[in-house]
């Protein structure tokens, strides 16, 4: 599924895969993450932290008419507050979508796969 805007100079189509390779970007970059999970654990391995070029697989994008949910498979960092954490990246993903790609985002919904605890 792709998403289509008509601008004043011709049409632009965004793949599902840029939404989601930005999204993971922007969520990554928010204090507590560890990184993204993929979302599906008994194939891909328990809590595997995905690389900058396989955010897609830990990031779904659906459309539903003119409504865009994005749904987020995260690892947070041990000792930080989980439901902040949540918040902070549900910000941070509809700030950077809405400029980077002027994209209005319905909900991003936040998956918790795992705590990591930091090696010392």
């Amino acid at each position: 599924m792709t998403i289509e805007l008509t601008t004043n100079d011709g049409q632009v189509t965004i793949t599902n895969e840029v939404v989601s390779t930005i999204a993971g970007g922007a969520a990554i970059e928010c204090y507590g993450i560890v990184g993204m999970a993929s979302k599906n654990q008994l194939r891909d391995g328990i809590a595997e932290i995905l690389r900058k070029e396989n955010f897609s697989r830990g990031v779904v994008v659906r459309q539903e008419g003119d409504n865009l949910h994005i749904d987020m498979y995260i690892i947070v960092s041990y000792g930080t507050k989980i439901s902040e954490v949540a918040h902070n990246v549900q910000s941070q993903v509809k700030y950077t979508l809405d400029k980077s790609l002027g994209l209005s985002i319905s909900s991003v919904n936040i998956y918790i796969q795992g705590v990591r605890v930091a090696k010392e």
